[in-house]
């Protein structure tokens, strides 16, 4: 395993991993970044991963810039052989047969020459991977899109998204975790709030998760909905 390092302003570096995109990198880039984080190496500060690189912030006055590649490029080896770190699995409910939360679950059945049963039963069956978090704070990129469902994004993309939409859009996934523009079609909503600036852990989803959606009705729905704006409601994580 190779990767090459490159200075991306005065207190950060991109670390771009070779391989192709897809479930093997995010293992090894989850390994090098619990490598490098949580004071495994002196000076950093941040670790934010992507599809396929690592942007690490670091303090110049602990650690110089060319001392920091060297260290990284160790551990990238060491990253190469190491299992990543454990991985939490997450159930999240949502509600897709219901006009206003799914609203365009009737439009990918028809284009998908599918039932809208089909592809409740498709998506929910499914485990998806969190690959990084992105655009939007807390917001999932997913894999593990059945290849039934892989569907062209909106040409237009919407100017607006509710938050806990849950979308597909070409072979990914996302859960919209505040509302933003958007050209994933949305199947339907989770009552879950992904992002919480009220909350200790404001993200609630994080690089290497293991998702699965429970399908739900709208009355339960709205009472979890309800739970989750008192803080009462906690999501099964295992």
């Amino acid at each position: 395993m190779s990767a090459r390092c490159l200075p991306a302003g005065d207190c950060a570096v991109a670390v771009e991993l070779d391989g192709e995109i897809g479930i093997e990198l995010n293992r090894r880039l989850r390994a090098l970044e619990w490598l490098i984080s949580d004071g495994r190496l002196a000076g950093v500060t941040e670790t934010v991963p992507s599809f396929r690189s690592l942007l690490v912030y670091y303090e110049p006055e602990v650690i110089a810039y060319d001392a920091l590649c060297a260290e990284i490029q160790t551990r990238v080896g060491q990253a190469a052989s190491r299992a990543a770190p454990g991985a939490r699995s997450i159930e999240i409910p949502c509600c897709y047969n219901d006009p206003e939360l799914g609203f365009e679950l009737e439009a990918v059945a028809t284009r998908l020459a599918l039932s809208v049963e089909a592809v409740i039963a498709l998506h929910s069956a499914a485990e998806y991977l969190v690959y990084f978090i992105g655009f939007a704070p807390g917001q999932p990129y997913l894999t593990g899109l059945p290849g039934a469902l892989a569907i062209p994004r909106l040409e237009s993309p919407r100017v607006k998204t509710p938050a806990g939409a849950v979308g597909i859009g070409g072979t990914q996934g996302c859960i919209y975790s505040v509302e933003s523009p958007g050209g994933f079609w949305v199947l339907g909503r989770t009552p879950l709030r992904l992002y919480d600036p009220d909350r200790a852990a404001p993200i609630l989803l994080e690089s290497g998760d293991r998702l699965r959606f429970r399908s739900i009705g709208r009355n339960e729905y709205e009472a979890i909905a309800a739970e989750v704006a008192r803080g009462d409601y906690r999501p099964l994580i295992t």
